[in-house]
């Protein structure tokens, strides 16, 4: 037995450590053309990657697009036609660590800071005191509940939200069933570098899935946010979640 496992040893070393020097895959036309037609930011020295298009002509609609984990702006590619019929101006971000943005390591990612990031787009682009449609989904409901609560506190500088689209997302703590991979990412131990590694397409990061820690930490604050402000909130639920399982999850909503 024991002879077994060190010839299947033997042989997986070599093959794990050519494939981790395979360089990542090259990006796809339609990835070029997405980074091509978005623009950058500076926040506190990092590069934040955006999208601004104009929309309907006369509309005083802004909508503002907060994508999940562990993807990216391009999420809206496919409705982002769609939304610039129906909105003035249409904007999307890669949060920090995400997509184009820059992802710096060793970083602490929160909540709070992509929260402050999204902020200071808004400033960079002169809507600061503009009202704002908010759309989201699973990471970005979390960042939208940071900025209902900012929102709710009615600190200055902070964004004026008109109305509030969540999707798909964990925003209960309760009801909130990580998948295997993101428990074994989120709490490291020994097989966290590995599976850092052999996930990079899709950006897993341990610093990145502290989210769901901060989710259970801060759950007075952002779950409150959603049941004491009068904006008009919708949620669009897809009942195959396999994170947030039905019926459990509607019923507690």
């Amino acid at each position: 037995m024991r002879e077994w496992w060190v010839q299947v040893g033997l042989l997986a070393v070599p093959l794990l450590a050519a494939y981790l020097h395979i360089p990542p895959p090259q990006l796809s036309p339609a990835l070029h053309a997405w980074k091509a037609s978005g623009k950058f930011f500076t926040y506190k020295g990092l590069r934040i990657f955006y999208q601004d298009s104009a929309g309907v002509v006369g509309s005083p609609e802004i909508v503002v697009l907060l994508h999940g984990f562990p993807t990216s702006s391009y999420d809206w590619y496919k409705i982002w036609e769609g939304l610039t019929l129906r909105f003035h101006r249409v904007i999307a971000l890669d949060f920090l660590g995400f997509g184009f943005s820059d992802k710096p390591r060793p970083h602490h990612y929160s909540i709070f800071e992509q929260a402050s990031i999204v902020e200071a787009l808004l400033r960079h682009l002169g809507l600061q005191n503009r009202r704002i449609n908010l759309l989201s989904h699973d990471y970005g409901d979390i960042v939208a509940q940071e900025l209902l609560y900012r929102y709710k506190q009615n600190r200055s500088g902070r964004l004026t939200i008109k109305s509030l689209c969540l999707s798909n997302g964990g925003i209960f703590p309760e009801t909130h069933h990580p998948l295997l991979l993101q428990k074994l990412l989120k709490d490291g131990g020994v097989l966290s570098p590995i599976l850092t590694r052999l996930m990079n397409f899709f950006v897993f990061s341990r610093g990145l899935l502290q989210y769901i820690n901060q989710r259970q930490k801060f759950k007075r604050r952002w779950v409150g946010a959603l049941t004491s402000v009068n904006i008009p909130i919708h949620f669009i639920y897809g009942p195959l979640d396999p994170v947030n399982p039905y019926p459990e999850f509607l019923e507690l909503y």
